[in-house]
């Protein structure tokens, strides 16, 4: 199977997504905001219909409309900070609702179920070369911000008051959260892409250890979950989404199992 080129263009693609997407759910799972995700790959339905309107990339308008969405949230979350949830339904139904309108008029160009269920047979080289930029300028910042973002995470006062411009930052997060959506729905689809920014931190925080081994080790879990995932799909023919999703699970579901059974 791995003599085709669209299976090896998935492989890499899925190494992409293996590393971003539990990468910054560390820090959304932690700050309790994981369904930030969700939202956001509500924000880039909208962005790929629009690019499939337009006749342009749906993966690069994609990413453009979710980092204004992104930005959006985080510009929010000071007018409801008591009602932190409201901000992703706003910006849920703002997305949907364009999403709806300009599929609905006829002009796409395109079938947009590939976007929302996953394919390993629409992943071409130009979205490699969007998701290998933008993924090597996130895992930078990623790098560089690391410990201000941990810091952030766990006392976002506490970083004010040691002079951490937490608002830059939080924008900037926004900003690596939205483009790891972007850059996941060719394989995840839009409908499922959140499950792989919460599901492998959900599996390595069940180890209880130290969060850099949390951090670590949820890269790890996201690059089982996808491989096997992927492979599953192209074995059983159906959406890759699913099956990365029903694996995610079940691993979690197995570490909980082992982790009962070992202590009881």
């Amino acid at each position: 199977m791995f003599e085709y080129t669209f299976i090896q263009n998935a492989l890499i693609a899925a190494i992409f997504i293996s590393i971003l997407c539990p990468s910054v759910g560390t820090f959304l799972v932690l700050k309790r905001y994981s369904m930030m995700g969700d939202a956001l790959s509500h924000a880039s339905f909208a962005g790929v219909a629009l690019g499939l309107v337009l006749n342009g990339n749906p993966l690069l308008y994609a990413f453009i409309f979710t980092s204004v969405c992104a930005l959006l949230i985080e510009f929010l979350r000071n007018y409801y900070k008591k009602f932190a949830e409201i901000i992703l339904v706003i910006v849920m139904t703002l997305s949907v609702g364009i999403a709806i309108t300009l599929i609905s008029t006829g002009k796409t160009k395109s079938n947009v179920n590939s976007y929302l269920f996953g394919s390993i047979l629409t992943v071409s080289k130009s979205d490699l070369y969007i998701m290998l930029t933008l993924s090597i300028i996130s895992v930078i910042l990623i790098y560089i911000l690391f410990n201000k973002l941990l810091y952030i995470t766990f006392d976002e006062n506490g970083a004010e008051v040691a002079g951490i411009n937490v608002r830059l930052v939080n924008y900037i997060f926004a900003l690596l959260v939205g483009a790891t959506v972007s850059l996941s729905i060719r394989i995840m689809g839009i409908l499922v892409v959140s499950s792989m920014i919460a599901m492998p931190v959900a599996t390595a925080l069940q180890l209880n250890k130290g969060f850099k081994f949390t951090f670590f080790s949820s890269i790890i879990f996201g690059f089982i979950d996808i491989i096997i995932g992927l492979l599953a799909s192209f074995y059983i023919n159906c959406a890759p989404g699913g099956t990365i999703a029903i694996t995610s699970v079940l691993i979690l579901l197995s570490l909980i199992i082992y982790k009962n059974a070992k202590y009881s």
